[in-house]
């Protein structure tokens, strides 16, 4: 096994590895570090999964099978890029691309009949959404601003869109019959198993059985109501229409794989309402699934005169959507894939509270997030701004976050646990000694989940907050609600750890939306805070204070402490990752910032060296550290524009900043004298190298694909510099 895995993604940071890697590799080798890959990109998932359909020299390993038994071992040491948590839609299409390379996949199918499409459904259902990171993340979350990049921030300040006062721009969420309002939660006193069974006038059936607590589990159950989302969607496009604002929906339709696709469809559905009324025969004839977006379904009704005219009528009728891309037509509903809301709400934060119409201008928008879960946060975050007028990224302090994810900690994980009910009765969790720990009685159409934290991450997490808090000395929040059945378990395990540990007068514990009012509060003072949160809440706030205080999230610090004493880096966030690679095929520039990798990077040397005790490698993770910095002092990142400095400038600016940090540095003089050359001819030939990578730029590429791309024409594009491959090897 290789000393450090760095993983094989998708689209963007992959491109971006093609030419990054290599150099990684070249420096890692001379303090005597091996850097092997795993793949975990949607396309290597799909091909692991259907070794008898392929021939021998195409089948794949399961490497993330391998790096999932990896992260339970002391000797983990991996750095993991943001892959595709994938909708229906994009798995199709990625389906589709490696049967055309020559993949004798079986087709995805939608309603499967035969036994073979049952288990080729069930296989493909097992890559869907967050396949990957439930299995990776064996520790929890320690997500912050490196203090070059934020010192950076501070020095550059981005643009802030401004805020009024009278902006229309607001968040609803249901009042009621919601995830929120459903929810029941309780604390197992014993290891034991659980089934959950629906009872209805026909009987009683198994929707899940044999799974597995140890003791100390929190354990939740909720449903959202189908009747009750329906009229809340109704209202809120027609209040939508009254108010003169875009219509917005943000979901999480990738990580929350089986809920929110159905919520998504539901959408889809209520904003075309009357189309789905008239022509619900032959929409069903065409298998038309609102769950696959309005872009499938106006795939499926082309030559479909009369059903065209109907939606062309209802959408002139409706209020104008929010857009994902307003010069191709494509809607907020065209793909669940497409809006993610830990991107698209602090994106539309930052923009002073605007999104893109139809019209390709910007306007204020009703934002719909039907769950009151988390809602609250983006409400109070909007109402902040409404107040007291956008953030000054000059001035402000950050926010860090401690997050409870491991072990498929709370919603995260409840994907196999979650089911869209098919006919009114009751559904019930029950013990193996016959208890009945949760029941509620559902309609048909409603979606009922259970989801769960273990024991031993809850107190991991918790010490991780009171390691961190210790190193800070800052405000520390424990994000949890007294009044939500869940956050009331947490707060009795986090209460009792922080006064025996002598530090409850250390830590808040607030509800979420007044968290967020004081953490706002707190940095707008150039204070700095540690926001302790839930798994979802960790995701959301990992985006939306980065964005708002770095311009990005992709330039976070992400660290997990695995459980069994190995590490895993994460480089941050990858939802801008399509638009870049369209960029790149249609004008050869690649504005993907690896600075995220950069700060994994530096970090993974150090795990590294602490760990198997290789002071080459702290040498190697200190340069690093000292090429980073560079990068930032001398704005050496991507520009979004072609024609200027793109992701390969960066790694040769990079690379030549590491070289001269090792030739300099006095810890290690072989480590010296060996890059001393490497920096020289990276100097010598800066105006030729820098020439090469700008002579390829403005044309289109070939990648050979896109979920799949050809390996020698992406090294091709993006390795463009003779003068660098032949200095790097």
């Amino acid at each position: 096994m290789s000393d450090i895995i760095y993983t094989k993604v998708d689209e963007a940071p992959e491109l971006a590895s093609a030419s990054f890697l290599p150099i990684i590799q070249k420096f890692a080798a001379a303090a005597g570090v091996s850097v092997g890959t795993k793949d975990i990109s949607l396309a290597g998932r799909i091909l692991a999964a259907f070794p008898e359909h392929l021939s021998a020299d195409q089948q794949q390993s399961d490497d993330l099978a391998d790096l999932g038994r990896l992260v339970k071992t002391p000797e983990a040491n991996v750095i993991k890029l943001p892959n595709i948590s994938a909708s229906v839609p994009q798995l199709v299409a990625a389906i589709k691309e490696l049967q055309s390379q020559g993949f004798a996949l079986p087709d995805y199918p939608e309603t499967p009949g035969t036994p073979e499409e049952k288990a080729a459904r069930a296989k493909y259902d097992g890559l869907k959404g967050s396949a990957v990171n439930p299995v990776l993340r064996e520790g929890n979350s320690d997500r912050r601003a490196a203090k070059a990049v934020k010192s950076f921030a501070q020095k550059n300040p981005h643009r802030m869109g401004d805020w009024s006062a009278d902006s229309k721009t607001e968040v609803s969420s249901m009042s009621g019959g919601d995830f929120f309002s459903n929810e029941v939660s309780a604390t197992l006193g014993k290891d034991t198993t659980a089934k959950i069974v629906l009872q209805t006038a026909n009987g009683e059936t198994v929707l899940k059985d044999g799974i597995e607590y140890p003791a100390g589990t929190v354990v939740d159950a909720t449903f959202m109501s189908a009747a009750a989302l329906k009229t809340f969607l109704a209202d809120q496009i027609q209040k939508t229409k009254a108010d003169g604002t875009l219509f917005s929906l943000h979901m999480k339709a990738t990580m929350m794989k089986v809920s929110d696709p159905i919520i998504f469809g539901h959408a889809v559905k209520a904003f075309l309402a009357p189309v789905f009324e008239k022509h619900a025969a032959k929409m069903a004839e065409l298998c038309v699934n609102p769950n696959s977006g309005l872009g499938d379904l106006l795939a499926r009704v082309v030559g479909e005169a009369d059903i065209m005219a109907d939606i062309d009528a209802c959408m002139a009728a409706r209020p104008p959507m929010y857009m994902v891309d307003s010069d191709k037509g494509i809607t907020n509903l065209h793909v669940s894939s497409d809006v993610i809301i830990d991107a698209s709400m602090p994106a539309l934060i930052r923009a002073g509270g605007k999104g893109w119409g139809p019209d390709g201008k910007e306007a204020d928008s009703n934002c719909v997030i039907p769950d009151n879960s988390y809602a609250p946060v983006y409400d109070e975050t909007v109402k902040f701004f409404k107040e007291n007028g956008k953030l000054n990224p000059a001035t402000a302090g950050t926010v860090q976050n401690i997050g409870l994810m491991a072990q498929k900690a709370e919603e995260y994980g409840s994907h196999p646990t979650t089911f869209e009910i098919p006919e009114a009765g009751t559904v019930r969790m029950i013990l193996e000694d016959g208890t009945v720990l949760h029941s509620h009685v559902v309609e048909a159409g409603d979606i009922w989940r259970s989801a769960s934290a273990r024991k031993a991450p809850i107190e991991d997490w918790v010490n991780l907050a009171i390691d961190r808090q210790r190193a800070e000395g800052c405000r520390a929040i424990f994000w949890l609600d007294a009044a939500r059945a869940h956050d009331a378990r947490l707060i009795a395990y986090v209460k009792p750890i922080l006064e025996a540990k002598g530090v409850a007068d250390k830590f808040e514990i607030m509800a979420p939306r007044a968290a967020t009012r004081a953490s706002f509060e707190t940095i707008t003072k150039g204070e700095n805070t540690i926001a302790i949160t839930g798994n979802v809440l960790r995701d959301y706030l990992t985006d939306l204070f980065p964005i708002l205080e770095l311009a990005t999230s992709a330039k976070m610090l992400s660290i997990v402490k695995l459980m069994n004493g190995g590490g895993l880096f994460e480089t941050g966030a990858g939802g801008s990752a399509p638009k870049h690679v369209q960029q790149l095929v249609e004008e050869n520039h690649l504005r993907w910032d690896s600075l995220g990798e950069f700060c994994a990077l530096g970090e993974s040397l150090t795990f590294l060296a602490d760990a198997k005790g290789n002071e080459k490698a702290r040498v190697l993770g200190e340069a690093v550290d000292a090429a980073t910095q560079g990068i930032l002092d001398n704005s050496r990142s991507p520009s979004r524009k072609v024609g200027e400095p793109d992701n390969r400038d960066s790694h040769y600016w990079f690379a030549r900043y590491w070289a001269d940090a090792l030739a300099a540095q006095t810890n290690d003089a072989e480590l010296a004298a060996h890059f001393a050359p490497v920096a020289q001819a990276l100097s010598d030939n800066e105006a030729k190298i820098l020439s090469e990578l700008a002579s390829v730029q403005g044309p289109a590429v070939d990648l050979g694909g896109y979920y799949r791309t050809d390996a020698t024409k992406t090294a091709g594009v993006m390795r463009p510099s003779a003068t660098l491959n032949a200095i790097i090897g």
